[in-house]
């Protein structure tokens, strides 16, 4: 009988060491932010290389990816994926390439309930290992909205009880497939932590945004979750400003490109030389050690 063993770290567990990686991501805008840096970061470590494929849905559940698989196979020309300049099927996506690695999660909205992983998780494991049985495929914990965001309210929850339920879902998940977890979620969460608090995010009164004029904006630094920006209204063509409080700022995108470059690689993120010029050399280190961090000490599930 294989024996579950827990162990730190992630190399082992996706047991690939290679410098030559073709990566898909079936998730949502929670993997689209991976591709802001990671291809930059992969370039700036030598000897290595990625090829990353998306099959992102933004806001899209493991319900409705598999819900699209099962529209696309009763009409083919149903393509619901926009895979660089066309429009594929899942199916396609598995197949056109020889993927190495091949990464889930779930919408972030639905992270926190345990009732919304299945049947489907189990539906697209089972397609990828069917179309794709050379990838490896590699769960993404994703992360918790930052402490104003307006859902927690509605569920009756705060971000730290977001997080363990979120986390213990993830957890749940590895067991179950004996799958590796890239622990995004962690990593947010070890930054807020080790951010002094006299630098921590604060709650503002969303009132200010009524009297601001652009280019003023609330504050916002502390986190690396959420950020407001002046857009315009392509109807009226005004600027109004924007709150996003559940997707990763440019230093989230950062943090989390150096944790999926140290899991899939195998490497230490101090190897990593390329640092954005938006993001200081003194809070690249801190990232980089938060995700360094996050991946040493986020319980892996192996088999022995």
């Amino acid at each position: 009988m294989k024996k579950v063993l827990v162990v730190a770290g992630i190399a082992g567990v996706i047991g690939c060491h290679a410098t030559e990686l073709k990566v898909l991501t079936i998730g949502n805008s929670f993997a689209d932010s991976v591709f802001m840096y990671l291809p930059a970061i992969v370039q700036s470590v030598p000897d290595c290389t990625i090829e990353m494929g998306k099959a992102n849905l933004g806001g899209c559940t493991m319900e409705r990816h598999w819900r699209e698989h099962e529209q696309s196979a009763k009409a083919p020309n149903y393509k619901p994926y926009r895979f660089g300049n066309r429009k594929l099927s899942l199916r396609t996506i598995l197949t056109e390439k020889k993927w190495d690695i091949v990464t889930i999660q779930q919408a972030s909205h639905e992270s926190w309930r345990a009732e919304s992983y299945e049947p489907y998780a189990q539906n697209i494991i089972n397609l990828v290992r069917e179309l794709a049985p050379q990838a490896r495929i590699v769960i993404q914990q994703t992360w918790s909205y930052r402490i104003d965001a307006p859902q927690f309210k509605s569920w009756k929850i705060n971000q730290n009880e977001m997080y363990e339920r979120l986390t213990e879902n993830y957890k749940n998940l590895a067991k179950k497939y004996r799958f590796g977890v890239i622990p995004s979620g962690l990593a947010v969460q070890l930054t807020r932590a080790k951010t002094p608090d006299d630098e921590k995010f604060k709650i503002y009164d969303p009132a200010i945004l009524k009297t601001l004029r652009w280019p003023d904006l609330p504050p916002q630094a502390g986190d690396v979750v959420g950020q407001v920006a002046w857009r315009k209204n392509p109807e009226i063509g005004e600027l109004f400003i924007s709150t996003d409080v559940i997707h990763l700022n440019t230093r989230g995108a950062y943090l989390q490109a150096c944790l999926w470059f140290a899991a899939l690689y195998g490497k230490k993120t101090s190897e990593i030389k390329f640092v954005p010029n938006v993001i200081g050399a003194r809070d690249a280190e801190f990232l980089q050690k938060c995700a360094q961090e996050a991946l040493d000490t986020f319980p892996q599930v192996s088999v022995d």
